[in-house]
């Protein structure tokens, strides 16, 4: 027998390293793994579906759950995980494993996690008069405006590229915004929550505290990040990795990682629950080998040798604490922040409507359109995007509405 495997990235290339002692256990049956890079996975994953050409297990980003979800190409796990003596979901955090369920129904186990924090340095942060980095928004932006002051005004404190649609969002929940009304319907981007992170956002720039350009016009963050061009970075767990390989030996012990800065003194800010899981394709022919699979890949040790191989941090709490994360000095943010994640909306759309909320908020930070415009824009290219959605729920809730009225006949009818 022979499991079809398809990884994405640098994922899909050190898979195979696992897999060698997964047939060992389990004789006469073999994993065929097929890596496919990230910028083309979505659209072959798609392909496949439409070809009727799936793998039997792949890995699934978090955000692209419910778009299979309602192609029905994911077979739904509940029974499997409820008998596993291998997927613990005590052992995964909660946000990042609430982001696999949709309706009540789980879909993927997770593989790694990641999220977004802020990497700082704190030689330039310390000068700014801050021993530790702010933890919300007030002193987030005190510390900004001291660094730029200290630092000169050829240099910025914050590097946020334009075009990301992550910090707005991040921002957004923070304020318990709903991006979405009306049952994900309508967009909801001119409510007072999101309106209040936008501007912050927004704030940010027109003081001038993070240049206005896009990823791709930065030449080297790591050469920058050095040179202090600017001192604090949002991003994910794949640049501890980076970082450590491209900073200077001096700066060595000069950066460090913390939690996103929150509106309130209470707790951490929330960020997204990021990450990528495995799923099985509902018409895989090879189901029970392919739980065995997720299962064997599931395991803390494999979660383990998985993270020494390509650095993604672990799903399985238990590998953290086996491997020495929890303590480490860039990773221990990284487990502090996993436990204040949230889910993007959980519908097909969300990849087109985060286009959207990326587009306005460039067109916004670049002095294009107000507040007001961009919001107003936003809200209405998002409606579009959701009209054929609003047309589903709505024949949805006619059939059953019938089958009510039918049913209600019917006990009318009955002796």
């Amino acid at each position: 027998m022979v499991i079809e495997f398809w990884a994405v990235g640098r994922e899909g290339e050190v898979a195979r390293d696992l897999v060698p002692e997964f047939e060992q256990r389990n004789q006469g049956v073999r994993v065929r793994v097929q890596q496919i890079p990230w910028s083309a996975a979505h659209e072959k994953l798609l392909t496949a579906y439409a070809g009727d050409s799936m793998p039997d297990v792949f890995q699934l980003g978090n955000t692209w759950i419910s778009e299979f979800v309602a192609l029905r190409a994911v077979e739904a796990l509940d029974a499997r995980i409820a008998a596993s003596s291998v997927v613990a979901t005590e052992d995964y955090f909660p946000g990042i494993l609430a982001s696999n369920v949709i309706e009540g129904v789980t879909y993927g186990v997770p593989w790694y996690v990641d999220t977004r924090l802020v990497f700082y340095r704190t030689d330039v942060l310390e000068r700014a008069g801050y021993a530790e980095p702010p933890r919300t928004w007030d002193a987030w932006l005190d510390a900004m405006i001291r660094i730029k002051e200290h630092e000169g005004p050829e240099k910025f404190a914050i590097l946020l590229p334009v075009g990301e649609w992550e910090l707005p969002v991040i921002l957004a929940l923070q304020l318990d915004a709903n991006l979405l009304q009306d049952d994900d319907r309508h967009g909801n981007f001119q409510s007072v929550p999101f309106r209040n992170a936008f501007a912050f956002y927004l704030d940010i720039f027109r003081r001038g505290l993070a240049p206005p350009v896009g990823a791709a016009q930065v030449a080297n963050v790591y050469q920058e990040f050095a040179s202090s061009y600017f001192s604090m970075y949002v991003s994910g767990p794949w640049n501890i990795g980076e970082f450590r390989r491209r900073l200077p030996a001096e700066l060595r012990d000069t950066w460090a990682t913390a939690p996103l800065p929150g509106p309130g003194e209470n707790r951490p800010g929330v960020s997204l629950a990021g990450g990528a899981s495995l799923a099985i394709v509902r018409a895989s022919e090879h189901k029970e080998a392919a739980w065995k699979l997720i299962e064997y890949l599931s395991e803390p040790a494999q979660q383990m040798a998985f993270y020494r191989l390509t650095g993604d941090l672990p799903a399985r709490r238990a590998a953290w604490r086996r491997e020495g994360l929890t303590t480490d000095p860039y990773a221990r943010a990284f487990w502090t922040q996993l436990k204040f994640v949230e889910s993007t909306p959980k519908i097909p759309e969300w990849e087109r409507i985060a286009s959207k909320i990326a587009y306005y908020a460039e067109e916004a930070v670049r002095g294009g359109m107000t507040v007001d415009a961009a919001l107003a824009g936003l809200d209405r290219e998002v409606g579009d995007l959701l009209e054929k959605r609003r047309w589903l729920l709505q024949e949805r809730e006619k059939r059953l509405g019938t089958a009510k009225d039918q049913s209600g006949a019917l006990d009318e009818g009955s002796p």
